[in-house]
């Protein structure tokens, strides 16, 4: 089904969440800014959810009183179909994807609409894979999970050492190492829910949890990795780049999509391609006071009571999440680092100028979603990741529109 002649370049569902209402609020100074113009064509947009109230007080808080909004439940299939077919892509922010996003996968695939999420569930993300890819190819939808810091950072950090080491030897890097120097931010409830939702759905299934541990798990059908990657459970100190580490709980995302790149890519990292993240410390007591207060959330988590008390009366709820001055104030910068061919070390700075999970993520989702609509046209109908699809399209926005910067040091 043609994507020309649809009413919306983009509906956001999920206008009202707590990433989603930041989202508005910068598409909102976007397309101000640029006068409703990219490439020459109007922007237009729309969003939608399942609270009339809630997404009326959105439009008249931000002044847009004249963004059409819809109604519809995620659990609608007939609903979001209809919604699907009135846009190019649709931007959803409303998870946890196991619990609530199938329906919209669904009704995308079927209708041959782009899509851009924010998820971080594997296990969500391989289930649609199994179901939904053949018919997304057929239909002509372009599929993009992960769209947000998980893990638009670490892909396209890779993806731009990669793209260096062959341009200086004619070779990818063998082995790429991601470390997390500085990161300043907070989790929401949404984003929590979801980590909770994981816990829960790996410990009723043995076979999840084996999914959960390899890393080629999203990897297209018939590839050959077979090389041990490394895995950052505890305190290590990394004689190469003369640093302590602890682990980074993004990396059961991200070094899966990298990974799922590289395959979709036809092994242009190579076959025997290796990458591990982790965050750097300071210190060996900071690292290790970091793992040891993970691995006793990660041990209650994993325990039902424990977990529900927790989701209860501890952490956050969706809808709730880091304030104003927070979100303003945050800030990460992660660092890729190799050894190429010829002996050279390369290192790759990608650095956001908002806190990762929500300030930052609106402006990679939304700058994800024109990207899709506007610059890709060429990409088949498939699940990609961000950097196989975007590529350096994406880097260009992200520096240009999202406070994204990838450099060279």
């Amino acid at each position: 089904m043609t994507k020309q002649g649809r009413e919306f370049d983009i509906i956001v569902y999920g206008a009202t969440s707590f990433v989603g209402q930041i989202l508005i609020e910068y598409l909102t100074h976007y397309t101000a800014k640029i006068t409703a113009r990219y490439n020459n064509e109007a922007i237009t947009w729309a969003i939608a959810g399942r609270n009339e109230k809630k997404l009326l007080a959105l439009k008249n808080k931000h002044n847009i009183n004249d963004i059409a909004h819809f109604i519809v439940e995620a659990s609608n299939f007939e609903g979001l179909s209809l919604l699907s077919r009135k846009t190019k892509v649709i931007i959803t922010t409303v998870g946890p994807y196991a619990l609530y996003g199938e329906m919209m996968v669904k009704a995308c695939v079927t209708n041959g609409t782009d899509y851009c999420d924010l998820t971080g569930e594997p296990q969500w993300i391989r289930a649609m894979l199994d179901k939904y890819e053949e018919q997304a190819k057929a239909s002509g939808a372009r599929i993009i999970n992960s769209a947000g810091f998980d893990s638009i950072p670490s892909d396209i950090g890779v993806y731009a050492l990669q793209k260096i080491a062959v341009e200086k030897t004619g070779k990818p890097a063998g082995q790429i190492k991601m470390r997390v120097r500085k990161v300043k931010g907070a989790a929401s409830g949404g984003t929590i829910a979801s980590m909770l939702n994981i816990f829960k759905e790996a410990k009723e299934n043995p076979t999840l949890r084996k999914l959960l541990t390899n890393p080629y798990a999203l990897c297209t059908s018939g590839h050959s990795y077979k090389v041990r990657q490394k895995s950052h459970k505890k305190a290590e100190f990394d004689k190469s780049l003369k640093m302590w580490t602890m682990p980074f709980v993004m990396a059961a995302i991200n070094e899966r999509i990298v990974h799922r790149t590289n395959s979709l890519l036809s092994d242009q990292y190579g076959t025997g391609f290796r990458y591990d993240e982790a965050m750097s410390a300071k210190t060996g007591f900071q690292a290790w006071t970091f793992t040891i207060g993970l691995g006793g959330f990660m041990l209650a988590a994993s325990v039902s009571p424990v977990r529900n008390l927790m989701a209860k009366h501890v952490l956050a709820k969706p809808g709730e999440g880091p304030s104003e001055d927070e979100q303003l104030n945050g800030m990460f910068d992660m660092r890729f680092y190799s050894q190429l061919a010829n002996g050279e070390e390369l290192v790759i700075k990608v650095e956001g100028d908002r806190d990762p999970g929500y300030g930052s993520t609106a402006k990679m989702l939304s700058q994800a979603a024109l990207c899709l609509a506007n610059d890709v046209p060429d990409v088949a109908g498939g699940f990609w990741t961000p950097a196989s699809a975007l590529n350096d399209h994406l880097i260009k926005r992200l520096k240009e529109h999202a406070g994204v910067s990838v450099t060279q040091l």
